[in-house]
């Protein structure tokens, strides 16, 4: 076995139950015997020492590439393990070289020109239609949940998570409203419908460009629901509300400035904003280097530090700001058992080596929110200080009439299933 590597985990493994076969089939065990037990079984050498000397890297491929196997437990098992015996430590001297010089180097990653922020988008968010519909809501929520007890309904949640953001736009019937980044659709068409406001979505994917208007029309909403292929940056305003959710993380840290400034440009003097956006406890960092090469080119996940400031200098006013814990872990778990409920399918449309990347990246995204350092923002920001009640209780107001809308027509659309 590697000597790095089985120093590595006799040093470290102290809670929970790893037995590691190596390339050569001998059998080597670490831990105090509790608990999910793993067994991984590594096929080729190089594996061990990949995965050793670059694992920010070389775990997700040689799990994706076949390198390694997990005969008991999985890789979340593992995963969970390794962060739970690694919560609150320092990283190693090479790890901490590694990190500096990414963090050096950030902002040649981050360079998003409209140009490359479609073909970056186009990447992740273009792929099988059919994808997305196995493991997401119906609705087709692709961000963070707002979970509001602790029920683990995903379907619940994300309805809970668009009446959340409702209720901080301050909205009233036949309002403008933009939504930046605005995936299938499915929180313009809310607020189209519970709020009476006319949206205007913007995405540059075509995929779900496409989706979103299709849907519109089917829903009679057309006409005060509209989908564009457009960059944010092309946008004319303005508008009475805008909001983005989920679509932040794509921007990259060389434009935040200039992402603030558009919102300032396109928000009417009494508008307001709010931006939903996954975020980091520990400061300014970079993204992590597996899920900028297979998942997220170009993404990168802010510091509320690195936000702020552009906010500031935009020449906007941040009148509310919420932290989100540990929602976007339970959203992910959510869609990792529903994934994995459909691995075959999934197979079907792609190949075995897709569904271990996809695996990996939704097992990683769960272990981050859930024990190290992410969550998630919503802030919410105007032009003017006046353009809000001066208390909070209006967004819990409207909180609880979109909640007693929302009972209403799921109770009617239930009857109605029934009646058929």
């Amino acid at each position: 076995m590697n000597t790095l590597l089985h120093a590595f985990l006799k040093r470290t493994i102290r809670k929970g139950s790893i037995e590691v076969i190596d390339s050569a089939g001998k059998s080597h065990s670490y831990g105090d015997g509790t608990l999910t037990p793993v067994r991984v079984r590594f096929n080729r050498p190089t594996a061990e020492r990949n995965v050793i000397l670059y694992p920010g890297l070389k775990l997700g491929e040689e799990f994706m590439n076949g390198g390694l196997d997990f005969e008991v437990g999985s890789i979340y098992d593992f995963m969970e393990t390794i962060f739970i015996n690694t919560e609150g430590r320092d990283p190693t001297a090479l790890m901490r070289v590694g990190a500096k010089l990414r963090f050096a180097t950030r902002r040649l990653r981050q360079v998003n020109t409209a140009r490359r922020s479609k073909r970056n988008v186009a990447h992740h968010y273009d792929l099988d239609g059919g994808l997305y519909d196995l493991f997401l809501d119906s609705d087709k929520q692709y961000s963070c949940a707002y979970f509001e007890d602790d029920q683990p309904d995903l379907e619940a949640a994300q309805l809970a998570k668009k009446r959340h953001l409702a209720a901080k736009l301050a909205l009233q019937p036949g309002m403008k409203v933009l939504d930046i980044g605005s995936g299938w659709g499915g929180l313009g068409l809310y607020l189209a419908d519970r709020c009476g406001v006319d949206v205007t979505g913007v995405t540059l994917s075509e995929e779900q460009h496409a989706v979103s208007n299709r849907r519109a029309l089917d829903r009679g909403l057309a006409d005060r629901a509209r989908f564009l292929l457009q960059d944010y940056r092309k946008v004319k305003g303005p508008f009475d509300a805008i909001v983005s959710v989920g679509m932040f993380e794509h921007v990259g840290v060389n434009h935040y400035r200039r992402f603030f400034e558009v919102c300032r440009e396109l928000l009417a003097p009494d508008g307001v904003a709010v931006l939903h956006s996954i975020g980091r406890f520990d400061g300014p960092g970079d993204t992590n280097v597996w899920i900028q090469k297979y998942i997220f080119p170009g993404g990168y996940i802010p510091a509320v530090s690195e936000v702020v400031p552009a906010i500031e200098k935009a020449g906007l006013k941040i009148t509310d700001m919420e932290i989100l814990r540990l929602h976007y872990a339970r959203t992910l778990r959510e869609w990792r058992h529903r994934f994995l409920a459909a691995r075959e399918q999934v197979k079907a449309i792609y190949d075995e080596r897709f569904c271990r990347m996809w695996e990996y990246y939704l097992v990683g995204s769960e272990i981050s929110f859930r024990y190290w350092d992410l969550m998630n923002f919503q802030i919410q920001f105007t032009r003017h200080q006046h353009a809000l009640p001066i208390t909070r209780d209006y967004m819990f107001e409207a909180e609880r009439a979109l909640r007693i809308k929302d009972q209403r027509i799921e109770a009617r659309t239930s009857l109605k299933v029934a009646g058929e």
